[in-house]
């Protein structure tokens, strides 16, 4: 995966002359944290901060449970979250985490004396300046509370200011929930009003109905009435109806732990995952995992517009093909920007002692998506390249600047 991400670096900086020496630094991480984690039960762990770059403020990015998170993985997203905090313009850098554990298969207690080790560990190298986490896959407000107060117990540092995603109660921000899904519905949206396409109907399927794939689709109900919902997938099935999904019903669904090839509302047919990426539908939303359309699916997909709400979601030879086919895709690191905006966000309440309103924290939301888009957009025009590589653009001048 690095070597993709490296690869798409050096080619957008050859076009834009950025020097070698520049280039290979741009490449490279600034530090990885490589260490092992042993519980009291003996259970042992790799651990993983790979600190990217921070030329344009501190490190920024999550820390995931899962049991296949590797060094390479972690190289890759840290990168990445380099480029999108350049490319949407906050002054932060790109860094990330993990754990190569499966949370599930913890007791609760394992969970918090796991989530406090990492902090403990690593409290030399993080903090409000210098390296601030967040949730991720498999990590939620109660682990980042605990780091927290892991943090604050090893440093003194009461600020808050140390991890974003916390619970509201613990200084965290209103709106941070909803932050990556909606932020990919207002990306969506403001490319269609740069294309005129924002008035006409719309109809979409939502591959990965967790977080920011049902918060997508209840947000583009909220905001886009002329959207319809037509199919929505969950890592075993997808559900599907030409006539439209509720989208409330399916997150509530969802939150009760039902999966889709059970789902009997909406008169809803179901289907495979890979019959719902062949569908022929307008928008195909891409929010479960990474390399989900590859050389082996990419042929089946119809949809004019695809959106990279996960990270990574295609792989380069399949996204060199659905481009060559006419096919847009908005790139993850503007798609689902949302979810470090309101991260951002977080942290400057925290360092600015204020909790901002659900309302304000949506309209800077919307404020730096809509310029983000239009930037990526002007600049895809300009230098006639597909929206991905002009985001690499963005970020990559502004990180070597």
């Amino acid at each position: 995966m690095i070597d993709t991400v490296r690869a798409s670096i050096e080619k957008v900086a050859q076009q834009l002359d950025i020097p070698k020496d520049v280039v290979e630094q741009l490449k490279k991480s600034n530090q990885e944290h490589i260490f092992d984690i042993h519980l009291d039960s003996g259970k042992s762990f790799k651990a993983y901060r790979v600190q990217h770059n921070n030329k344009r403020g501190p490190y920024k990015g999550g820390i995931r449970y899962h049991q296949d998170v590797n060094l390479d993985e972690v190289q890759t997203l840290a990168t990445l979250m380099s480029l999108k905090t350049a490319a949407i313009g906050i002054p932060m850098g790109g860094g990330k985490g993990g754990i190569a554990v499966n949370p599930r298969q913890l007791e609760p207690a394992e969970l918090e004396e796991l989530s406090r080790e990492y902090v403990a560990q690593l409290h030399p190298h993080i903090g409000p300046d210098k390296d601030v986490p967040a949730p991720d896959v498999n990590t939620d407000a109660q682990i980042i509370d605990w780091m927290i107060d892991e943090f604050e117990r090893q440093t003194g540092d009461t600020s808050k200011a140390s991890f974003t995603g916390k619970s509201l109660a613990n200084g965290g921000s209103l709106g941070r929930e909803a932050a990556t899904g909606r932020g990919g519905v207002i990306a969506l949206r403001e490319l269609f009003k740069l294309e005129k396409l924002h008035d006409k109907p719309v109809t979409l399927a939502i591959q990965g109905f967790g977080n920011v794939g049902s918060f997508f689709a209840t947000t583009a109900k909220e905001l886009m009435p002329n959207w319809q919902l037509v199919a929505a997938s969950d890592s075993e099935a997808a559900v599907y109806n030409r006539d439209g999904l509720d989208a409330e019903a399916l997150q509530t669904f969802k939150a009760g732990r039902g999966r889709f090839k059970t789902y009997e509302e909406d008169q809803a047919t179901v289907m495979t995952n890979d019959e719902m990426l062949s569908l022929d539908v307008d928008v195909l939303v891409l929010a479960g995992i990474e390399n989900s359309v590859t050389v082996q699916n990419m042929k089946g997909i119809k949809a004019t517009y695809i959106v990279e709400m996960g990270n990574g979601p295609i792989t380069g030879e399949a996204s060199d093909y659905l481009t060559q086919t006419g096919k847009v895709i908005v790139p993850d690191i503007i798609a689902n920007a949302g979810g470090v905006l309101v991260s951002y966000f977080e942290w400057l309440q925290n360092k600015q002692h204020e909790h901002w309103t659900e309302a304000d924290v949506n309209q800077r939301l919307t404020d730096y998506m809509a310029r983000a888009v239009k930037d990526m957009y002007e600049t895809s025009r300009q230098h006639d390249c597909t929206l991905k590589e002009a985001a690499f653009m963005m970020a990559i001048k502004r990180l070597a600047a």
